[in-house]
């Protein structure tokens, strides 16, 4: 492979990162002009108007400080995730969606549960589960970097801090972990 097929090759893949990060934060600076209305959209347990909120939570926010804290986890996690291609990154970040997204609308405390925050765990125990799954030194030294980097986070799958959604912080981290061993390399992959 020519080194300007693997630029090329990396760059896509930062343009899908980079081009959900500007989805987020533009959603968030539409949201901010029309008052935070549209976080009316996040999930809602168990109420079935609350179910459409399992796709659109992701993309809201509280305010500023929700989508920066989102923000650099994000570009960072993602970007290890999309490394294994831009259908496997859809295809996980999707997976992540939905599952936390339902399993939050089954759970969840009452209230409206929105943030990018599930799909950032969800990134974090892919990657984490994927080095104990796949055994490669590709996935352990992802993992390890992931760990030492962000493994305080961890303690955000536990109840307690007020105004958190720590049910989708758990969830999206359990559905990343199931995300790794459903999505495995097969030979050749």
């Amino acid at each position: 492979m020519s080194g300007s097929i693997l630029t090329e090759e990396y760059r896509s893949k930062a343009y899908v990162i980079l081009g959900l990060l500007i989805i987020f934060w533009t959603i968030e600076g539409i949201n901010l002009l029309v008052g935070n209305s549209l976080n009316a959209y996040g999930i809602v347990p168990r109420e079935l108007g609350g179910l459409f909120g399992v796709l659109f939570a992701p993309f809201l926010h509280v305010g500023i400080g929700h989508i920066l804290a989102n923000s650099f986890p994000f570009v960072i996690m993602g970007g290890l995730t999309i490394l294994r291609g831009i259908s496997f990154f859809l295809k996980i970040s999707l997976f992540i969606i939905v599952v936390s997204g339902l399993a939050v609308w089954v759970i969840g405390h009452t209230g409206v549960h929105i943030g990018a925050s599930s799909l950032v765990f969800g990134y974090f125990g892919y990657l984490v589960a994927r080095a104990f799954i796949e055994k490669s030194r590709k996935a352990i030294m992802i993992a390890a970097v992931v760990g030492i980097s962000f493994g305080t986070m961890i303690f955000g799958i536990l109840p307690g801090m007020p105004g958190v959604s720590w049910e989708g912080h758990l969830t999206g981290f359990l559905a990343g972990i199931g995300g790794a061993w459903l999505f495995k390399p097969t030979e050749g992959d």
